[in-house]
């Protein structure tokens, strides 16, 4: 059961097992707006890592995805490398994350002929995606859950999808629009 909260936050939500009685948590709550970015460094390639840190100034798209090859991840992540030019009017870069390994989404990335990086959660699996609140034990996948970082590191929106359902661009697009006034705010 996913509940849905103000500000696309999840909250943790359980359900009782009519076999056995006993509560069961089925997701743990994604990080939310105001909340410090957990830093990580995961491989894009073999032999290269991306950290969040090494976008610090500057706008992050995080994009936590079930599978490499899935249709629903393959529209989304597709979506987004289409959506890139309007993404990068704001400054912003988007990572997009899942827990197959770099093999698979080197293969990915060239197939789809993605424009961002593709970082492998996969050792230890779930590392990073657990940090952030995006991660099914149950079936040890990331679940589909974006998150607009801002220039300091801050939680500015985050969203939990069900794995069926792409989430599209526009939630993204207006956390980025929102980010941008508030900044300009800021500066005056």
């Amino acid at each position: 059961m996913w509940k849905l909260e103000n500000k696309g936050a999840v909250r943790k939500s359980s359900k009782r097992s009519s076999k056995t009685n006993k509560i069961t948590k089925t997701v743990d709550s994604v990080l939310g707006p105001g909340k410090l970015a957990p830093n990580f460094s995961l491989n894009s390639t073999p032999d290269q890592k991306v950290s969040l840190n090494d976008f610090r100034g500057q706008p992050v798209i995080l994009a936590f995805y079930p599978a490499d090859w899935s249709p629903v991840c393959t529209d989304q992540l597709s979506l987004y490398a289409m959506v890139m030019p309007e993404f990068k009017k704001f400054n912003a870069e988007l990572l997009a994350i899942s827990v197959d390994n770099i093999w698979s989404h080197l293969a990915f990335v060239k197939d789809r002929k993605l424009n961002f990086p593709v970082l492998a959660d996969f050792e230890p699996k779930g590392g990073v995606s657990r940090k952030y609140g995006a991660y099914k034990e149950k079936i040890g996948e990331s679940a589909r859950a974006l998150f607009v970082i801002d220039n300091k590191g801050i939680i500015r929106w985050s969203h939990l999808s069900p794995d069926g359902i792409n989430p599209g661009a526009d939630g993204i697009l207006s956390a980025l629009e929102n980010l941008n006034k508030a900044q300009a705010t800021e500066k005056s």
